[in-house]
């Protein structure tokens, strides 16, 4: 008897045993109060968003060169080369900007030993930076507190002063971005989807209400 298949991985199947466990888990939550109700529409879109996760996961296992064959060996993580997970993922704004399947991913360590390896080229240059500040020339300027607890409006900085803050800020968004994209294209290129475990955006699959 063959067992039923959510998606594949290079192949490698993701069982639908495995989506039903990976809700379970997720229902025996604090979170449970706030997920949609099984055999709904948005309850089948929350396993397809748990699919998306699973599939996610398995992609960064891979090899990350692109040249080398996807059933190389696992990605190898030294003790201490890997940032934990709000060094990647300061704030509410920075996991949006990535996405949730991204976001939810770096919680492991080795994928972030992944976004290491994968993000290892990314650079911001001057003009970047001098662009930014230019447009945002107050942005790491700290407030003036006086009596009362009021604040004064930050005093803009000059590019020397700002430079610093500015380059890493411009630099984990575009680590940032580079994962987002690296994830995506991988997924593209090794994830098969089964009927009912589709994208949860994906406009062909019934449950999507995003409609244009």
């Amino acid at each position: 008897m063959s067992v039923p298949v959510a998606a594949t991985v290079a192949g490698r199947a993701v069982t639908v045993t495995e989506v039903d466990e990976c809700e379970k888990a997720l229902r025996a939550t604090v979170l449970a109060s706030a997920l949609p109700r099984p055999d709904t529409s948005e309850g089948r879109q929350l396993r397809r968003w748990l699919t998306q996760l699973i599939v996610a996961e398995r992609v960064v296992e891979a090899k990350t060169v692109e040249a080398e064959p996807v059933e190389a060996e696992p990605v190898d993580v030294v003790p201490g080369d890997v940032p934990a997970e709000d060094d990647l993922l300061p704030d509410t704004a920075a996991r949006l900007e990535i996405g949730s399947i991204a976001a939810s991913v770096l919680r492991d360590r080795r994928a972030r030993a992944v976004f290491v390896r994968v993000t290892a080229d990314v650079r911001v240059d001057d003009a970047e930076v001098a662009e930014y500040h230019a447009r945002n020339p107050s942005r790491f300027s700290t407030p003036v507190v006086v009596d009362g607890g009021w604040h004064h409006p930050p005093v803009p900085q000059t590019l020397d002063e700002a430079r610093p803050a500015v380059a890493a800020h411009l630099l984990a968004s575009a680590r940032r971005r580079r994962f987002r994209l690296w994830l995506d294209a991988r997924r593209a290129e090794l994830v098969a989807l089964a009927p009912g475990y589709e994208h949860p955006g994906d406009p062909r699959q019934p449950d999507n209400t995003h409609k244009h």
